[in-house]
């Protein structure tokens, strides 16, 4: 009886401890209070001391082997179980995407509490306040380092998806010395965080079995692989693998090592050396897989034969499948074997998802070898006419309690109709019944499922639907269980605590009675026309008990709250909704729960359309068909532009003019690339593209140009019978016989690698020429500088002499071969050994097998072919032997092979010199001739003529049969005084014998009264003169020349208009001569302007004498000696100069002052000096004359020379002020009315105003503006008329200048009205009223339009009547034609100016005097020129 009751109270207590289980699944326990715990056990009869209580409870998920008890079943420790590393690379990737949330320490105690079988003592521990505050201080530590870590999760990864590796930063290829150490970098992005792994000629680098030799370092997705001390053997290709659960990148980076001193030895192991087994493993994959088809619900098996070379007991190679770069692991529908020699991969029940590129890897301890080839997989006959294939790829992701999403890819055949949407159903594992999850079809391949159950397994399939029905089933996805990814965490990690048997609770943290705060960072991500979904984050005040939330949702534009799940909280901090009303606007929040209640909202999200954010890609770009083989065409085609979350492409193909299409791949690919196989050979077909998302299918690319199924171009096979045909000092030729199989194309050129061998070293292979070999001289390199020269480019036949073993007896091969290479540039002394490529179309193929080591030497006694040319003009080819034998013979051969045809070549042989006598040279004598010496230790040369080098020995022997003499200048021709004509030349080289014809057309003329002939054998010149050109002596004038057996000539034609021109310039020069025999001019009349502007008329004669009579004539009539215009006239030193413009400018003019002097009269040049002048000479030996126009043009020439003067000598703009304002002047040495002047303001041109002046004082061109203000600022030019264009003078009136101008203006203003001021008191105090004074009547200022008249009275008044004059600029004036002054009636004076110029513009006075005093009434004339006649004159 007392172990029944005992046992009842175990199991008794067993309930308690399963009744304050939280409701959260498998773990997710909450801590007890004290109160509660307490109070239970009191309504059930339970007793508990204060101190202490034990319970002895046995769990059912009980894991004893992790407690240490003793005898009595007390814990007494916790046993940690050793690690075993079984999770495999996959799997480690693929929990990295789960996010793992940290436990609460009460939370642990209280799950290791009731999943124990032992009982366990509960004690209160009452904490202090500073211990609180540090642990609190912990946990916010721990919080805080929780939430970077996410952060940096999300920003390595901000889409939230699975990418494959990428290589952000490649390594870089270095080459460094010997000794030093190296570090390889690089960069790769991807998600899960890529693995890497590093190779050294694909051999596996393991860096911490050699610590001492390489050292890797992985830190925020930057690798790096350092190789420490490197020494030759370290030269090779370093790869480094990236890899992930989404495929496999790799990338590149050679590494050369370098030496210091090139004789130094290399010790170094094979490529590919295996230290552990010693021995360098071949591996070889036969019987290979091609390309396969197959049907959905096939099996299918692929194979290949696997020989590893040496054998090796108890090891085997390693065997890797792949489908698309990713790794194939055995499953239920892949099984894969390995029997030793032969891999084979069974796929078991096809499926779509199995199409794919298929890689067999073999890795061995010296590399690896692989073996590729594409499966395809055709969709299965359909039940139903015109219903779509099946979808594929279903998958699940962001699986949790409440809900799971299904994703799926499109199918390549929509059926008869378009796809309407889709279905999803789910099978819960262990069941046999599926169940449809929606019931309309959606659209989008993305679907969240709901209603599931917690803690049970799913497996979902989909199925397509259209017009004419629904398609078969996609294959079943991996299953999933409906449990929120932390709790899977857990359950992985088992206990994350050891159990100290002690539960400690605080007062500052009580247990129960917490309600949760607000979740935050709500968000919409995802949203499509049928559901939306969010998520967020838990709150971070919620106690230690589970925490549940209601979702709520609000249209746009109202007020009104509406729960969603009003019935049951959901769990998870993600939800999906359904339901929604299609483009309408909702925004979401979320509350918390628990027992202690609801919390506050989270914030809202911000308006959220119902509608796919997601759009149809973009049609693909435009494709292009490739051949390939005879059943399969490459298609190329251009991405989508306009596209989002990219699935795939699928490739459709139709027969040209069927309209049938039919689908190339039924799995989409990613690329812009795709071999389309299983074409019938001959067919002439068509392509189209179409992209494909999770919103559907883009529209169908445009159709491809029409290609033919057939083989295309390949690159040729290698050349053979790579052979040594001469070898001669520096350089080699080698011959070769064409590729067995060129490839469909013909062959384009050869490329020619070499490597050294050196003390038994054999280097790496270098290419001696980076373009195709094609006819000309290349130069390669540095380190070995050769050049390769094809010396046939037909099929020729070389001859080689071939040594029996005996040494004694030498016989002649003949092969047939494609081409030819000389290779100079070789180091004597240094052996090679070469390969041939050769290159089509398609490319280059593989090289030839390598010759045996060639020693680059020089045999004993060997010469060079020389090429001769006799004087007769006889062309040869010279070898000479030194080294001959009793029976020794010179062989000759033309491109390596014997001679034939003896008519192209005549051989003569004299002692140890043969010579090869070409008959008749032309282009079939082209080629390579080489001389061999039989009985000799290989004593030979060869020369190559080619087509330039014949024709310089053409041209040498054409001289030698024909010498031709030289002329150091050609025939010319000269004239000379009188009008005499001169023929010559000179000759280069010539001896005492030679003879000279002069011949005029065709006819031999000899010296005589006509022509006279000189050859100045000392010289080497010949000349003929002639007196005169006569119209008979039009023709052409050739000297021959005879010296021995050689020749000359040359000639010169003098016909036409050239001959009609040389004659007139015999003519005049005889005129010419004959008019200097008498008084004639030596330079012709002409004018000349002096800076002074003076206009001289001038000419210069010659040979006059005192009796010369010297006329000037004007418009045919003589300037008498009486005449005014004769004191013009003056000779000096033969010229004769007539100042027509002379001006008389006063000396003081260097001390000038604005507008305050005017110069005298001057007299100036007018249109009344305009005319023709006209100078004659005569004496009894003769008469000359000149004569000069200067009328119209003439006169306007005269004109702009003096603007050009005028406007040259304008001196710089200045500044002077006035008590009325500022004036800007320049000075010019003489002003004419012709010349026009223009003012300019900030680049626009001033208009005349009463306020802004400008016009001319004497030789003063000014602009006067009167009350200037601020908007008076700037830039200021005068522009004057040089004759062609203009001289501009600037002054910038602004800053300083400006304010210095302004000052001194606002001084002269005030002084001038105080003077003013005075003159006024003074008059009306001290001087009597009888005083001379002008009342009135003047004017301050007057401007008037230049052709007007001016008319000013003045009125005067004084007792006695006042003596009246008048001044201009100081200067009295007179009464004359112009000028008009008048006094009437004792009180009126007045001034008449009739048609006023610019030179009228100045200062005036009124001047009145009488014995009491004198006064004048002063003011200012400014003459302007309109506008538009300004515009006329220029």
């Amino acid at each position: 009886m007392s172990e029944s009751l005992k046992l009842q109270k175990e199991q008794q207590q067993r309930d308690l401890e399963t009744h304050y289980e939280s409701t959260y699944h498998q773990g997710s326990l909450s801590s007890v209070s004290r109160q509660s715990y307490a109070a239970y056990v009191s309504s059930h009869g339970h007793k508990i001391s204060k101190k202490e209580k034990k319970l002895s409870a046995f769990s059912k998920k009980e894991k004893r082997p992790y407690l240490a008890v003793d005898k009595e079943d007390e814990i007494i420790g916790y046993v940690v179980p050793v690690f075993r590393s079984s999770h495999l690379a996959t799997q480690d990737l693929m929990e990295t995407q789960e996010e793992v949330k940290e436990e609460g320490v009460g939370y642990v105690v209280m799950r290791n509490l009731f999943s124990r079988e032992t009982g366990f003592e509960m004690r209160t521990v009452k904490k202090s306040r500073e211990t609180s505050l540090r642990e609190s201080a912990e946990r916010l530590a721990l919080s805080r380092k929780m939430h970077e870590k996410e952060e940096f999760q999300k920003k390595m990864n901000p889409d939230s998806l699975t990418h494959p590796p990428e290589f952000i930063v490649k390594p870089r290829g270095q080459t460094v010395w010997e000794g030093k150490s190296v570090t390889l970098h690089c960069t790769v992005a991807g998600w899960p965080k890529p693995c890497v792994t590093w190779y050294k000629n694909n051999v596996l680098i393991d860096a911490k079995a050699h610590p001492e030799k390489y050292f890797t370092e992985s830190q925020y997705n930057m690798h790096s692989l350092e190789i420490k001390n490197c020494n030759f053997s370290d030269t090779a290709e370093y790869r480094i693998s990236a890899l992930n659960v989404k495929g496999e990148s790799s990338a590149f980076a050679p590494l050369i090592i370098k030496r210091f001193k090139e004789g130094e030895e290399v010790t170094g192991r094979p490529h590919g050396y295996s230290p552990e087994y010693d021995v360098t493993f071949n591996t070889t994959i036969i019987d290979k897989f091609d390309v396969s088809f197959g049907h959905e619900g096939e099996t299918m098996s692929l194979g290949c034969t696997v020989i590893v070379y040496p054998t090796v007991k108890r090891y085997q190679p390693e065997i890797v499948w792949y489908r698309n770069g990713v790794v194939l692991s055995p499953s239920k529908w892949v099984h894969m074997h390995w029997s030793g020699e032969r891999a084979t991969l069974t796929l078991v029940h096809l499926n779509k998802e199995d199409e794919g590129l298929y890689t067999l890897r073999v890795n061995t301890k010296s590399g690896f070898d692989t073996h590729s080839a594409y499966v395809f997989v055709r969709d299965a006959d359909v039940e139903e006419e015109g219903v779509p294939v099946a979808p594929l790829d279903v998958r699940c992701h962001d699986a949790n309690k409440d809900y799971v999403v299904v994703t799926w890819k499109q199918p390549a055949v929509e059926g008869s109709s378009s796809i309407i949407g889709y279905f999803i159903d789910r099978l819960e594992v262990g069941t046999h019944h599926w169940t449809q999850c929606n019931d309309t079809p959606v659209k989008y391949a993305r679907f969240p499922v709901t209603g599931l159950t917690e803690g049970r397994s799913y497996t979902f399939r989909v199925r397509a639907l259209n017009n004419s029905g629904v398609s078969r089933p996609s294959r079943a996805s991996d299953p999933v269980v409906a449990m929120d990814p932390s709790d899977r965490a857990c359950l992985r990690a088992g206990p994350s605590a050891p159990w100290t048997g002690m539960i400690r609770f605080t007062e500052e943290d009580p247990t129960v009675g917490v309600v949760p705060g607000s979740p935050t960072d709500l968000a919409v991500t995802e949203a499509t026309k049928s559901y939306v979904v969010l998520s967020w984050k838990p709150p971070i005040q919620r106690g230690h008990e589970g925490v549940m939330y209601y979702v709520e949702k609000c249209l746009v534009g109202t007020d009104t709250w509406q729960r969603v799940n009003t019935g049951m909280p959901v769990k998870s901090p993600r939800f999906a909704l359904f339901d929604l009303a299609e483009g309408k606007s909702y925004s979401f929040r979320v509350r918390s729960c628990n027992s202690a209640g609801v919390g506050e909202s989270s914030e809202e999200t911000g308006a959220t359309t119902v509608g796919d954010r997601l759009d149809l890609p973009s049609v693909p770009g435009p494709v292009i068909p490739i051949r390939n083989t005879d059943t399969s065409v490459v298609v190329c085609w251009g991405a989508s532009k306009e596209v989002k979350n990219l699935v795939g492409y699928y490739i459709e193909v139709s027969v040209s003019g069927s309209g049938v299409w039919v689908p190339c791949n039924n799995k989409p690919v990613k690329g812009t690339r795709f071999v389309c196989h299983g074409l019938n050979t001959g067919d002439k077909c068509v392509f189209r593209v179409k992209a494909v998302n999770a919103a559907g299918y883009s529209g169908s690319s445009a159709e491809s140009e029409a290609c033919i199924v057939q083989a295309s171009i390949a690159v040729p096979s290698p050349p053979t019978g790579v052979t040594l045909l001469e070898r001669v000092r520096d350089y080699m030729v080698l011959g070769w016989q064409a590729p067995a199989k060129t490839g469909g194309a013909d062959i384009r050129g050869y490329y020619l690698d070499y490597r050294t061998v050196k003390n038994g070293v054999t280097s790496k292979w270098h290419e001696i020429n980076l373009q195709t070999v094609t006819g000309t001289s290349y130069k390669v390199g540095h380190d070995c500088e050769c050049f390769i020269q094809v010396l046939v480019e037909t099929f020729i036949c070389y001859s080689k002499e071939k040594k029996e073993q005996n040494g004694t007896k030498w016989l002649f091969t003949h092969n047939s071969f494609l081409c030819l290479i000389k290779v100079t540039g070789l180091q004597e002394g240094v052996s090679y050994r070469l390969r041939i490529h050769a290159k089509n179309v398609a490319g280059v193929g593989g090289p030839s097998k390598e010759t045996d080591a060639i020693l680059a030497e020089t045999r004993p006694g060997t010469n060079e072919i020389m090429v001769d040319v006799d004087d007769d003009g006889v062309i040869s080819l010279i070898f000479e032997c030194s080294d001959l034998k009793g029976d020794s013979q010179f062989v000759w051969s033309k491109n390596y092979k014997a001679f034939t045809d003896t008519s192209r070549l005549t051989v003569q042989t004299s002692g140890g010199k043969s010579r090869a006598i070409f008959n008749d040279p032309s282009l079939e004598d082209l080629g390579t001739y080489s001389c061999v010496v039989t009985n000799t230790d290989g004593v030979s040369s060869s020369y190559t003529l080619t087509e330039e080098g014949l024709k310089r020995l053409l041209d040498i022997s054409r001289d030698h049969q024909f010498p031709i003499i030289p002329f150091k200048s050609e025939m010319a021709i000269e004239l000379q005084e009188k009008g005499r004509v001169r023929l010559w030349a000179e000759v280069a080289k010539f001896t005492s014998n030679c003879q000279v014809e002069y011949v005029f057309n065709d006819n031999i003329i000899r010296e005589g009264k006509k022509y006279t002939m000189n050859f100045n054998k000392t010289t080497g010149i010949i000349e003929m003169f002639m007196d005169s050109l006569e119209v008979t002596d039009e023709g052409t004038f050739t000297f021959n020349l005879v010296d021995g057996k050689a020749t000359g000539r040359t000639s010169l034609v003098l016909i036409g208009e050239e001959f009609a021109e040389l004659q007139k310039k015999s003519e005049f020069e005889r005129a010419e001569w004959v008019r200097r025999q008498g008084p004639h001019f030596v330079e012709y009349l002409s004018f000349e302007v002096t800076p002074e502007c003076d206009v001289h008329l001038k000419c210069k004669v010659g040979n006059i004498k005192p009796a010369t009579e010297i006329a000037w004539f004007k418009d045919g009539i003589e300037i008498e000696e009486d005449d005014e215009d004769a004191k013009k006239i003056k000779k000096s030193d033969e010229v004769l100069t007539f100042d027509i413009g002379k001006l008389v400018i006063k000396s003081e003019k260097t001390q000038r002052k604005p507008a305050t002097e005017e110069s005298p009269s001057k007299t100036k040049i007018s249109k009344k000096d305009a005319g023709v002048y006209e100078v004659k000479l005569k004496d009894e030996r003769g008469k000359d004359k000149t004569l000069l126009n200067l009328t119209d043009a003439g006169y306007q020439a005269v004109l702009n020379a003096v603007f050009r003067v005028i406007a040259n000598s304008s001196t710089e703009l200045k500044v002077m002020s006035t008590e009325h304002g500022i004036i800007l002047y320049s000075f010019v040495v003489h002003y004419i009315e012709d010349l026009r002047i223009g003012w300019l303001h900030k680049e626009s041109k001033i208009s005349h105003s009463d306020r802004v002046q400008c016009g001319v004082t004497g030789e003063q061109l000014w602009l006067k503006i009167n009350e200037p203000t601020e908007k008076d600022k700037g830039k200021y030019a005068i522009d004057i008329f040089n004759g062609q264009g203009s001289v501009k003078r600037v002054l910038d009136l602004s800053g300083q200048v400006w304010e210095e101008a302004f000052e001194e203006f606002k001084s002269n203003d005030l002084v001038h009205r105080i003077l003013k001021l005075l003159e006024t008191a003074y008059s009306m105090v001290c001087v009597s009223a009888d005083r001379a004074r002008v009342v009135g009547g003047l004017p301050d200022v007057v401007t008037i339009q230049e052709g007007k008249s001016l008319n000013l009275t003045g009125n005067v008044w004084g007792d006695p009547v006042p003596e009246v004059s008048w001044v201009k600029n100081d200067k009295p004036l007179l009464s004359d034609d112009h000028y008009t002054l008048k006094f009437e009636h004792g009180k009126f004076a007045s001034i008449t100016i009739a048609a006023v110029t610019t030179i009228d513009s100045g200062k005036y006075a009124l001047l009145v005097k009488n014995k009491y005093g004198t006064e004048a009434g002063e003011f200012t004339v400014s003459v302007y020129i309109p506008e538009d006649e300004a515009e006329k004159k220029e």
